[in-house]
């Protein structure tokens, strides 16, 4: 991109008080990332030479998620106009362009940045860029004026605007671009005799013009500027969200058999030839190869799934699972932090975690790794085509060789030998004509006992 010479001002300094929420507004999740860090991978991209963010109300939380940007605190909120103003000192010595955004609209694309940085250059002239979109319903927007040539007039408020006026469907998201070098001698024009007595950015378009600059507009998608106050709207921020990856997955090759029940994060990678049935869930970290089947209702979440293999239906890997190539993990299977190698099979009912299995190994239905002692964390491991029966305990930390056989019902605390055969159970013993006995002996207390009732 030509124009390096960049300063990103993002402002975050509401108090959100819409969304009735302890979390500040800005770091509610959309796809599994706080909606201010897609904000930001966003102005990375762009390369802006400076990253400003204007803190206010729940300052120290912003802070914390955001420790890579220039902190600014607008002590008392009195407009955005303000909240640009408080950044003077910041910005000092900055002749480059300025680009306002807002912590609260986390969508607005790379593209769409750039176009307004080379509209404020295509004319030299050329002192503000706001951006503009048309939404389906444009509502109490404030309209973009726009003269003949389509430079902008002025930004009429909606409370203040004729008929004629509230007819435009070209509204202001709030977003600008502003000449850095002149941008605080504009500011400091501004005045609050408001009925609010805020200062807001929208009255600069004037001032500018005054100063015999132009105004230009870029539009966006109405989807691109969605911005957050409520929970309504981070529920329709993240319908958006899903929306648009659901469209790329398919794009890049993956079938989902039911789009609109499957969701990702922010960083879900996937590769081609990969099917995903109804009700699959991915939470963030998670990589799955080519050739890969997740069957219905299954969550996975900081996860890798290799090539060729089957996860599920209702299975759940956790962080750090790794299902190796080929391997299947069937209904009602947990996995975490464990290893499989190619072609291993957990196909029923068992928890898998902190462990390494082998190659081919095949773990019967009902096993479970009991790698926790109330304190502390323990590794199981078993070897290639190791055969562990069905219901069987592995009491971490313990190890099965390669080969081995556990048979079925068994409570494994010592290793196991490669191709040796484990069992550990009780001796099995029988009683002839016991069961007989016992019913007609049971039958008959319960009829004496109904007997007595009835007396």
């Amino acid at each position: 991109m030509p124009h390096k010479n960049i300063a990103a001002v993002i402002l975050a300094a509401g108090k959100g008080t819409r969304m009735k929420s302890s979390l500040h507004k800005v770091l509610h999740p959309v796809g599994g990332r706080p909606m201010l860090h897609h904000l930001l991978e966003t102005v990375d991209q762009l390369e802006a030479s400076r990253k400003i963010l204007v803190v206010g109300a729940g300052r120290e939380q912003v802070e914390a998620a955001a420790q890579d940007c220039e902190i600014v605190t607008q002590t008392a909120q009195h407009g955005t106009g303000h909240a640009v103003m408080v950044t003077k000192e910041a910005l000092s010595g900055h002749k480059g362009d300025v680009i306002v955004l807002y912590g609260d609209v986390p969508f607005i694309p790379l593209d769409v940045m750039q176009a307004m940085i080379d509209a404020r250059h295509q004319n030299a002239k050329t002192g503000i860029v706001v951006l503009g979109f048309r939404p389906a319903d444009p509502g109490k927007y404030g309209r973009l004026v726009l003269n003949e040539t389509g430079e902008l007039e002025r930004i009429v408020e909606f409370k203040d605007a004729t008929e004629a006026e509230r007819a435009i469907t070209l509204c202001n998201s709030g977003m600008m671009v502003f000449d850095g070098a002149c941008l605080f001698d504009w500011l400091d024009q501004i005045s609050n005799d408001n009925a609010s007595g805020e200062y807001y950015l929208t009255d600069l378009v004037e001032i500018v013009h005054k100063a015999g600059r132009k105004v230009a507009v870029v539009e966006a998608l109405e989807e691109d500027v969605l911005g957050v106050n409520s929970r309504a709207d981070l529920a329709l921020a993240e319908a958006c969200f899903q929306n648009t990856r659901r469209q790329k997955a398919m794009d890049d090759g993956v079938t989902l058999i039911d789009p609109a029940t499957t969701y990702f994060s922010y960083d879900t990678r996937l590769g081609q030839d990969v099917t995903i049935e109804p009700g699959v869930f991915f939470g963030p970290g998670v990589t799955v190869e080519d050739g890969v089947t997740i069957k219905a209702y299954s969550h996975i979440e900081g996860a890798t799934v290799r090539k060729g293999a089957s996860v599920g239906p209702f299975a759940r890997l956790r962080p750090a699972a790794d299902i190796g190539e080929g391997a299947k993990i069937g209904n009602f299977v947990e996995i975490k932090k464990a290893t499989l190698d190619k072609g291993v099979k957990v196909s029923h009912l068992s928890y898998i975690g902190d462990a390494k299995i082998g190659a081919d190994a095949n773990i019967g239905a009902g096993t479970i790794t009991c790698n926790y002692d109330g304190f502390l964390k323990f590794e199981t491991i078993i070897g290639s085509g190791a055969f562990i029966g069905s219901n069987t305990a592995l009491v971490a930390p313990v190890s099965v060789g390669a080969g081995a056989l556990v048979g079925a019902g068994s409570v494994i605390t010592k290793d196991v030998d490669a191709d040796a055969l484990a069992v550990a159970r009780g001796k099995q013993s029988g009683r002839a004509g016991f069961a007989a006995k016992f019913r007609e002996e049971q039958a008959a207390k319960k009829a004496a006992q109904k007997n007595k009732k009835g007396a």
